[in-house]
């Protein structure tokens, strides 16, 4: 399995079984997609920064509910939650998916703006890689997310949704990465293009991957 970050929290997940597209980003984000083409697109919430379906071709299926699906031997669980702390009464709801596929099973957290029930946790484990939002202000902050790690306790965590040098592009100022490594204790991590996976290839004990956008997909500010 190879997995890309596209940007914000837009990832490329490419199996044996077909390509997945997690919450696709819209080019005000500063991202741009590139040509993308997918099996399956996931989508958390509809905020315009998650749901840029325009940016896919191909004939892919869309999910963007809660529910369990079955596609083309993909295995996924979409979790109703919400996207901040108060119930969604600020940003509305969110979902989190549970992805399976390659004998890896892949927790992608979209906008999660709160700490996971006992009954979510149950509902997700178990979770080899976690991709999780990091930035605080719209989603869970450093510390949360720390906290959500220690909930699930992946084998591989993928944080998302953080300031780069190109986002935000608007208003949001989201927080750097480096706050949420602090909070892991992982402050020598080198971003890298890709990351490559394996079920034997997982780690023991969870590791922290922070994984690079394409910076050829990158629009000028």
């Amino acid at each position: 399995m190879e997995i890309t970050w596209l940007g914000h929290a837009c990832f490329r997940i490419k199996s044996t079984h077909g390509i997945i597209i997690t919450d696709p980003c819209n080019p005000e984000t500063g991202y741009i997609l590139g040509k993308q083409t997918a099996r399956i697109v996931t989508v958390s919430h509809k905020h315009p920064d998650h749901c840029y379906t325009e940016g896919i071709s191909g004939e892919y299926r869309l999910v963007d509910r809660p529910g369990e699906y079955e596609i083309s031997d993909i295995m996924i669980i979409g979790i109703s939650t919400f996207h901040d702390g108060q119930r969604g009464e600020r940003h509305g709801k969110n979902i989190v998916f549970l992805i399976e596929t390659d004998d890896i099973s892949i927790c992608h957290l979209g906008d999660l703006g709160h700490i996971l029930t006992a009954s979510q946790v149950e509902q997700l484990e178990p979770v080899d890689v976690l991709l999780i939002p990091v930035g605080g202000q719209t989603t869970i902050n450093a510390t949360m997310a720390a906290e959500i790690v220690r909930q699930l306790e992946p084998k591989i965590v993928i944080p998302m949704h953080y300031r780069t040098p190109v986002f935000p592009a608007g208003t949001i100022e989201l927080d750097p990465v480096d706050r949420f490594l602090t909070e892991m204790g992982a402050t020598s991590v080198v971003p890298q293009p890709k990351l490559n996976v394996t079920r034997s290839s997982l780690p023991e004990t969870t590791q922290i991957c922070v994984l690079d956008y394409p910076k050829a997909n990158v629009s000028p500010q």
